[in-house]
């Protein structure tokens, strides 16, 4: 007789003379799991067939840059021509870290350093391959639709990486259900979910990091299932061997892109509940001992949170080792992290600057260089706020002579001695400007656009050295040197204090009105500590030709600690991360991506009417982003019944159908972790957790999103609907997460593993086993499920395909085809 039984139905119960064996019902249960299993491994290498098929079919299609590949193709360096303020207001500082970037595959191969705010194991992985295929590294993706035949790029070799973990994340998501005990449909459900995702498969074809990522979350995922199964076999070898293996994983997500810290959240409440019940005194399988509980804490820190750490460092260590040569990333670090590479031209060309030199300052992130003119500010701002109405000095991004200042002390010296005094760290000084004769000057009144900040302005000799004599006066100090120490030319970055009054000279991206002809705002902040304080000078004019001065002496590359390297990069990146605030026109809002409301334009080709439009499968999406709020909605009402006494899930009390009653009571089972209830918060809510962890908070980011952000999110979702439908169209299964055996048949005899179990907080006398999805449902019919399933699988098919001509380039569409898919009026183009 079967064991399945319908929801609210209680088993039958056998006679003693019509029961079964104990020993030989055990023997025929674990016969029957290894021989019936055949039907997942044909699945799955069914699935992963197809998912090298939809990856790689025409990846050499198109043979031009697409979109994010001039980015991942390239690293962000700002243009030392162009003021930040001009690109972040035309075309978004994104786009300028887009656009003018050398490929950072081709700076590893040469050597040169480079800056990207992502961490470097997936850009690793390309250089690696463009290593393996003899690329030289000359291709620069300066922008989209540029030929990689003409240049001579192994592109599909690039293409390739992706593609592959692309192709393997699909079974590894079937792996994910199968481990965890799910049938056969929900399994072929989850992963086609994935395998037939229109962004999953073009964000896989192209030369991106999103395929790393998601296929370290979901190995992360998979090997941390692995090791909860084995979590009353502790400190066994393959314990260790799938705790370290989660760890390892886990170190791949974040050393790829730092939104890899989802993932780490995800598994690290898993840990915790799983350490929460390890401590309970009441637990089945007995109190753990202080000293056990804490081997099991330490074991974990050490396998999720050390191994992963060093592993994350290791790539860093990699980085720097690698990149030994200046290049286009020295900008946005400090001169000291500078003189470790070798060839740079900050370092090389520093120049010694003395008292009297003519200098000209320039800000270190906005490129814009001190300025002055003799216009006045205006009596009133638009805010009504009055000014000193004195001489405009402002921030301005080209070469000119109003951006010349002389550098003297505090002190004049004598005519016949102005020569030779250079400049140290802790000097006070005072500019002034050549072309008008005046000496900066800030003072407590209120700047153009901060009222919190000072106004610059400057005054004529006569007040410089009487009435504002001490406006006048600004300490340098010189970033990470000692007192006394000589500043230099482009090597010296230096903060400018204001002597009384302790501001900094400060300046921003954003423009002035007219009546500073759009020229960026000079200030006093009063908040020093900011990295954005930071000037430097860009040139000394005042200095002959064959000067003395200018003979340099051959130098040396530094030393630094991996330490402080690693540190000012983390720095730069989490400051230049944050900066990415600018509009964008195909960003979007995390509200819009369950619901998939927009897409982005990759790619297009206008005589042959063909675009890359990267979207996600909408049936699948909208299919996966409904069964999470159902699944949210009857966790809800399920609550809502116990609490008024109703059990509308698990009626039952703990049963294994070919063990008798009597040994019923001798296993050692958790009692969240068996029947229809525990399988839902359990498995399936630590897929929604998943899917929660990598989704809700992009709410609180404020700088662009865009819909690739929401892919491991739709990869848990994809998880959270092949268990869900398990649940919704299967029988209820027999209680059987775990069962008795091993030990079970030693006629209760206890052994060396007994003794182990023991000491570990397992139940003597029973060690455990995971059990099948099989041997869970029992002989029941699954066709409602596969029914189900068939048409689930029929709808997200069918929708790949109408959209497969947007995901993979081709064929061209005409515009009535065009707007067949502008199903929520996506920006397609060529709809006319």
């Amino acid at each position: 007789m079967s064991q399945v039984r319908q929801r609210g139905q209680l088993p039958k119960k056998q006679s003693p003379a019509t029961a079964p064996s104990r020993t030989d019902d055990i023997g025929d249960g674990l016969k029957e799991t290894v021989t019936s299993e055949w039907d997942y491994k044909a699945a799955i290498s069914v699935i992963t067939v197809l998912g090298f098929i939809t990856r790689f079919w025409g990846i050499q299609h198109p043979n031009e840059v697409v979109f994010d590949e001039v980015h991942f193709g390239k690293v962000g360096i700002l243009s030392t021509s162009t003021p930040l303020h001009i690109w972040d207001n035309q075309r978004g500082l994104s786009e300028l870290l887009m656009l003018v970037c050398p490929q950072f595959a081709s700076y590893y191969l040469q050597r040169t350093y480079f800056f990207d705010v992502h961490p470097p194991f997936g850009k690793l992985l390309f250089a690696l391959m463009g290593w393996f295929v003899g690329y030289d590294g000359h291709f620069l993706f300066d922008n989209i639709g540029d030929s990689y035949i003409s240049n001579n790029v192994p592109y599909v070799a690039f293409r390739a990486l992706p593609a592959i973990l692309g192709a393997f994340t699909i079974p590894v998501v079937f792996l994910i259900m199968w481990e965890s005990g799910y049938s056969l449909p929900a399994c072929i459900v989850s992963a086609s979910l994935v395998l037939f995702d229109n962004a999953h498969i073009g964000q896989t074809r192209l030369i991106l990091l999103d395929a790393t990522l998601v296929f370290a979350m979901s190995v992360s995922v998979l090997c941390y299932v692995r090791f909860y199964k084995m979590r009353h076999d502790p400190f066994s070898r393959k314990w260790w061997k799938w705790l370290l293996l989660t760890g390892v994983a886990m170190s791949c997500v974040i050393s790829t892109k730092y939104v890899g810290s989802f993932t780490f959240f995800t598994i690290g409440c898993a840990v915790a509940i799983d350490l929460w019940g390890l401590l309970d005194v009441n637990r089945r399988g007995g109190a753990l001992s202080l000293p056990t509980f804490g081997k099991h804490f330490v074991a974990r820190l050490f396998g999720l949170i050390v191994v992963p750490f060093f592993f994350y460092l290791f790539w860093f260590q990699v980085h720097f080792a690698i990149l030994s040569r200046s290049g286009p990333g020295d900008d946005f670090m400090t001169p000291e992290f500078q003189s470790t590479l070798s060839d740079n031209l900050m370092t090389s060309s520093a120049v010694g600057i003395d008292y009297y030199d003519t200098i000209a300052i320039k800000h270190k992130e906005t490129k814009t260089y001190l300025h002055s003119h003799p216009d006045r500010y205006p009596l009133r701002y638009d805010d009504g706020r009055v000014s000193s109405q004195g001489q405009q000095v402002t921030g301005y991004p080209f070469s000119d002579e109003n951006n010349h200042w002389q550098i003297l002390p505090m002190d004049l010296l004598p005519e016949d001695d102005q020569v030779g005094h250079t400049i140290k760290n802790g000097d006070i000084v005072r500019l002034r400007h050549l072309v008008t004769d005046t000496y900066l000057l800030t003072h407590d009144v209120a700047s153009p656009y901060y009222p919190t900040n000072q106004e610059y302005t400057t005054v004529g000799i006569e007040d410089a050295y009487n009435a504002r004599v001490n406006d006048t006066l600004f300490e340098i100090k010189i970033e990470n040197a000692k007192q006394g120490q000589q500043l230099k030319s482009m090597s010296g970055h230096f903060k400018l204090v204001h002597f009384p009054t302790r501001v900094a000279m400060w300046t921003h991206t954003t423009p002035l009105p007219d009546w500073a002809y759009k020229q960026a705002e000079i200030n006093g902040n009063k908040n020093i500590q900011q990295s954005s304080n930071i000037w430097f000078v860009d040139e000394i004019p005042s200095i002959p030709e064959g000067s003395p001065r200018l003979i340099k002496e051959a130098r040396k590359v530094r030393h630094v600690p991996f330490l402080k390297k690693y540190f000012e990069l983390q720095r730069a990146i989490f400051f230049h991360n944050n900066a990415l605030t600018s509009s964008h026109p195909y960003a979007s809002q995390p509200i819009q991506w369950p619901f998939l409301l927009r897409g982005v334009s990759f790619w297009t080709q206008n005589d042959t009417k063909q675009q890359i439009y990267f979207l996600g499968n909408p049936l699948g999406w909208w299919l996966a982003s409904s069964l999470l709020a159902v699944f949210a909605g009857i966790i809800g009402a399920d609550q809502l019944s116990l609490r008024r006494g109703v059990d509308s899930l698990d009626g039952r009390k703990l049963l294994f159908p070919f063990l008798p009653s009597s040994s019923q009571l001798l296993c050692n089972v958790e009692p969240w972790l068996v029947g229809t209830r525990s399988r839902l918060y359990n498995s399936t809510g630590f897929f929604f957790l998943c899917w929660a962890a990598h989704y809700l908070p992009f709410y609180l980011m404020g700088r662009q999103l865009f819909l690739h952000h929401y892919l491991p999110a739709h990869l848990a979702s994809a998880l959270v609907t092949g268990a869900l439908l398990e649940f919704v169209f299967n029988l209820d299964p027999i209680a059987l997460d775990e069962v008795a055996s091993n030990n079970t048949l030693t006629d209760g005899k206890p052994g060396t593993k007994t003794a182990n179990a023991k000491k570990n907080g397992v139940a003597p006398g029973f060690g455990k086993r995971h059990i099948s999805a099989r041997e869970r449902m029992g002989q029941g019919s699954l066709m409602g499920l596969w029914a189900a399933s068939g048409v689930v699988l029929a709808v997200v098919i069918g929708g790949w395909w109408f959209f497969l001509p947007l995901t993979y380039g081709k064929p061209g569409l005409d515009p009535a085809q065009v707007n067949a898919r502008k199903w929520l009026g996506y920006d397609l183009h060529f709809a006319k």
